[in-house]
């Protein structure tokens, strides 16, 4: 099954061709090609033209997408939006399946395996537990805690230092918050669309359809609009 994904709930903006298929133990994720731009101000301009970017590298037409996959955050709306829309046209289009994933879970998907095995927690406890955040805007980090490779609290929003980093005991995220926290950092800073398949597969290897796509924006975006007074 080849599968579109994309992400743009970080500043960087990700599209990737990934392979999906069934094996005995776990399904089989393998990426095809991707772009990443960071740039927090450019999710409209590039992620179209990286998606087809990725289509002529691997030499495969739009047809021969089978499903798209989509982080919906949580993330700032204005480049949360442009993925979300985006995926949703592409699907809309080809008549596709368009599942929505955390884009946090996504992060969690990759990191996972480089979690320290055996880490003790500040309880005693042998479990190992990950902490992922990125960057909320507004000196504020998006964060969730992983158990066992699943999601065990969040998503939520606060300032690092209200964060209690708990029985964590590795974190991966945004490179200008990890260091906010005493704990090893792994190398996984956004979303990719390995990761973004692997939180999907369940779903798309069922054939399950997809929820209706609803973005994570955990608080009211900074643009309001304003109210007028008639002018007498």
């Amino acid at each position: 099954m080849l599968v579109l994904a994309v992400d743009t709930a970080t500043p960087a903006v990700t599209a990737g061709l990934v392979e999906l298929e069934q094996a005995a133990t776990a399904p089989q994720v393998r990426t095809l090609a991707s772009r990443v731009t960071v740039d927090a101000r450019a999710h409209n301009e590039v992620l179209t033209p990286q998606i087809l970017a990725c289509l002529e590298e691997t030499g495969r037409a739009r047809t021969d997408i089978a499903a798209v996959v989509v982080g919906i955050g949580p993330g700032p709306f204005t480049g949360l939006r442009v993925g979300m829309a985006t995926a949703a046209a592409f699907g809309d289009a080809l008549g596709l399946p368009v599942h929505g994933v955390c884009s946090l879970d996504a992060i969690a998907a990759e990191a996972w395996p480089e979690v320290p095995a055996g880490s003790e927690s500040s309880n005693g406890s042998s479990a190992a537990e990950l902490l992922v955040v990125t960057d909320a805007r507004r000196r504020e980090v998006y964060w969730a805690r992983y158990r066992r490779g699943g999601r065990v609290e969040g998503p939520g929003v606060c300032k690092p230092a209200d964060l209690d980093s708990g029985d964590a005991t590795a974190i991966a995220g945004s490179p200008s918050h990890v260091d906010f926290f005493d704990l090893p950092v792994l190398p996984v800073e956004t979303p990719s669309p390995a990761g973004l398949v692997r939180c999907a597969a369940p779903d798309l290897l069922t054939r399950a359809t997809p929820q209706s796509l609803v973005p994570l924006y955990l608080r009211r975006p900074d643009a309001v609009e304003r109210s007028y007074q008639a002018v007498r």
